[in-house]
């Protein structure tokens, strides 16, 4: 876990972070072909990362096709999943064409349950029938639980720099256009709205505008 919590607190985003809980958990269970790690925020997209070849095609139909799976159903309930044979499980026929093709048998899905508004699952792809045991389990879930905590303060990181640059693009606009805050605060909102981009990144940009043409 110290390597975990090195590895994770070390990335810039949490999508690296993502990226970097999905390799860690290939390599930390025997047995596991794939580690997939989705979370799903209030009216945003949802952000996965995953590692190891087989299982690919059955994320793909869950987080881009939206098809139901073993990962989504444990995001949804918050509660652990599991499928000791993927391909013959009745809850998910739309997986098991590429659970077959991919050689991939049982799953094992953990709920990831951040504070600020965030639900996912950490899911756990092995390429036999005999899997997930018990070991398997509790490893899985005490990497979950370590993840939380972990992507909650990436998360609490990224929220206060976002912050920071809001500020700084806000103050930008009141020196260009001698405006009030609520008014560049406005601004910001109805740019961003226009543009079809999210607060932060219209601020990025201003700020990067503000730089060159200083």
């Amino acid at each position: 876990m110290h390597e975990l919590t090195a590895r994770l607190l070390s990335a810039d985003t949490l999508g690296q972070a993502l990226e970097r809980l999905a390799v860690f958990g290939v390599g930390a269970l025997p047995g596991v072909v794939r580690c997939s790690v989705v979370l799903i925020g209030e009216g945003g997209p949802l952000i996965h990362a995953g590692h190891g070849g087989p299982g690919v095609a059955i994320d793909k139909l869950q987080y881009t096709a939206g098809t139901d799976g073993p990962g989504l159903e444990s995001a949804r309930s918050r509660a652990l999943v599991t499928a000791p044979d993927l391909a013959a499980d009745a809850r998910w026929p739309d997986l098991a064409h590429a659970a077959r093709t991919e050689g991939v048998h049982a799953v094992a899905a953990i709920p990831l349950d951040l504070p600020r508004a965030e639900v996912g699952a950490l899911s756990l792809y092995f390429g036999t029938t005999d899997a997930p045991g018990a070991d398997h389990l509790l490893t899985g879930m005490a990497l979950a639980n370590q993840s939380e905590l972990l992507l909650d303060e990436l998360r609490r990181r990224e929220a206060k720099s976002s912050g920071a640059t809001v500020d700084r693009a806000i103050g930008v606009i009141i020196a260009q256009r001698g405006c009030g805050v609520q008014e560049a605060y406005d601004v910001l909102r109805d740019t961003a709205q226009r543009l079809g981009l999210d607060r932060q990144a219209v601020a990025d940009r201003l700020i990067a505008v503000a730089a060159r043409n200083a």
